[in-house]
């Protein structure tokens, strides 16, 4: 586990939190993006980072991108003290996997880290919401794809939110139609849930915020 934050009181109150879970047998941590570069460059390991978005000499994002650059499978959940749209979108597209606030309760980050764990993406429910209230298809069509004009529709619907029932009763369909659409578009995307799936739709400029 690693806790990249330019505040050492935050990294010590993290540590704190963290060595309190039974499975976590390491800690490490990096004040800046590139003390946590210089980390991986060392032969660091860590199968989780937790990483803030703001901070000098190299901020989260950049040091995300680097990061999976040279790892790409590193697991980075993003931290910030704010819901920021635009950063969570910049975010989802240097690689993270996850996003939770740093007001959030030991509960949520062991929520966190058992989804990222398990192969699985996480958003905090403020954020999740805040994507939710602000999400909007794009102007132009989306990049060609592997999913059909159909497929983007329900993908659509389902960041804004909605379930299969309300999804079927917009698009004129069955709900065992979307249920079944719902499904490629797990299997399609290599999603096992909806934050896996809004991840996907805004990396892959589907929808955006």
């Amino acid at each position: 586990m690693l806790i990249v934050d330019d505040h050492q009181l935050f990294r010590e109150g993290m540590k704190l939190i963290l060595s309190n879970l039974t499975y976590i047998h390491s800690i490490h941590e990096a004040a800046d993006g590139m003390e946590f570069l210089q980390f991986i460059l060392e032969g660091g390991q860590a199968d989780i980072v937790f990483m803030d978005i703001e901070m000098p000499l190299m901020n989260g994002i950049e040091a995300t991108r680097e990061a999976l650059r040279m790892k790409p499978g590193m697991n980075i959940i993003a931290l910030s003290m704010y819901a920021d749209e635009d950063y969570y979108t910049r975010m989802i597209e240097a690689g993270a996997k996850g996003f939770i606030l740093k007001n959030s309760g030991i509960r949520e980050v062991e929520e966190a880290i058992s989804h990222i764990r398990a192969g699985q993406n996480y958003f905090s429910q403020e954020i999740l919401a805040g994507f939710i209230r602000n999400i909007s298809r794009r102007k132009e069509p989306a990049p060609p794809g592997k999913l059909s004009e159909r497929e983007e529709e329900v993908l659509y619907l389902i960041c804004k939110g909605h379930n299969n029932q309300e999804i079927a009763d917009t698009l004129h369909l069955s709900k065992r139609t979307v249920d079944k659409h719902r499904e490629n578009l797990l299997s399609k995307t290599g999603s096992r849930n909806t934050a896996g799936l809004v991840i996907f739709a805004i990396r892959n400029r589907i929808v955006q915020i």
